[in-house]
């Protein structure tokens, strides 16, 4: 609607990313479709469903359970918006003559000469930059962000002035196009149980867990210990995933020492503009989506990863996850973290 105001003449096509139906009834992107299909019919404007679901599995899914594999929490929307949004999507829009791709992400581009800038939204509580941050020059040319200036009450009111169908609908959440599952429930559909030993601190059993792919650090709830009388009383948290001898260590307190730590390392980075600002630099940064940005420094190595060091120590800055950088408003990059020198975790100098 707001591209057709400024005098557009935009297409809307519905990418079908994934085939198997939520095993407690109907797809939830056969619903999303019908959705958009309304929408489409009710601003007069072209629609058709493309699917990509291929092409997610492929280039997504894949990587997400060879992730969790391997011990790590992975972010699928982030190679999601890389892969099949702005890579295998955009391939679509070309054939039918788009010259951008606006989607809904609250986040805006800056266009300085030659270079295409990644801001945050002006929503803060929902800026959606830091899904954005493997984006190269290329494909932020093509992209257009209407939303981005707008907070979400805003869109809102603007939908139900316009009577759009879909005004009232609640906030979309889950994994990028599967919706909204239970996580363990799902993963244990594509992954292997491998029970183990879930220990304290000090090595003692206090229970068995169903497989580290399916815990993350600071994990509270399905720990099955609410009933354990011993220790502080405090609620019990994954603390350290120990892969050689599948023990998942749990320690008690929101704030237990091992769940922090001041230094992350993680694997090759990426530059938006192309290129680090400096071998080092000083910048913010978030390790989690929507925490505020934490101050710290960054050291870019010769294989391109990055050493960086908090000003105040990170909680449960988790290994697969992103951890992406900022300056004001602009997004620069980020990379997946690999290691921190929490207590428990490994980590060589």
């Amino acid at each position: 609607m707001l591209l057709q105001q400024a005098g557009r003449s935009p297409t809307a096509i519905f990418m079908h990313n994934w085939e198997l139906d939520d095993a407690d009834g109907e797809c939830p992107a056969e619903i999303d479709a019908r959705d958009a299909a309304a929408v489409a019919e009710h601003l007069g404007i072209k629609f058709q469903v493309r699917n990509l679901s291929v092409d997610y599995w492929d280039r997504v899914f894949e990587h997400f359970l060879a992730e969790h594999r391997a011990g790590r929490t992975p972010n699928p929307d982030v190679l999601c918006n890389k892969e099949v949004k702005f890579s295998a999507f955009a391939d679509v829009a070309r054939e039918n003559g788009a010259e951008r791709i606006a989607t809904g992400h609250y986040a805006r581009v800056a266009r300085v000469g030659k270079l295409t800038k990644l801001l945050k939204g002006r929503d803060p509580g929902k800026d959606q930059s830091y899904f954005l941050h493997l984006l190269d020059q290329g494909q932020l040319n093509l992209a257009e962000f209407p939303l981005g200036e707008l907070i979400k009450s805003e869109v809102r009111t603007l939908a139900e002035n316009a009577q759009i169908p879909v005004a009232a609908k609640r906030d979309s959440t889950g994994i990028c196009f599967i919706g909204e599952q239970k996580h363990r429930p799902f993963l244990q559909r594509f992954l292997e149980k491998s029970a183990g030993p879930m220990v304290d601190t000090d090595g003692n059993q206090l229970g068995e867990h169903q497989g580290l792919p399916f815990y993350t650090l600071g994990q509270r709830g399905g720990l099955g210990l609410g009933g354990q009388s011993s220790g502080t009383g405090e609620p019990w948290y994954v603390l350290h995933k120990r892969a050689t001898d599948n023990a998942l260590v749990v320690g008690q307190g929101v704030n237990h020492p091992a769940l922090f730590a001041t230094q992350l390392r993680s694997g090759p980075g990426h530059f938006i503009s192309g290129a680090a600002p400096a071998r080092e630099f000083n910048c913010m940064a978030k390790t989690r989506y929507r925490q505020p940005d934490q101050a710290c420094s960054v050291s870019v190595q010769d294989d391109g990863s990055w050493t960086v060091t908090f000003a105040q120590a990170q909680r449960a800055a988790t290994p697969g996850q992103s951890l992406v950088l900022y300056e004001g408003d602009e997004c620069l990059g980020g990379a997946v973290i690999e290691a921190s020198n929490a207590p428990l975790a490994s980590w060589s100098d």
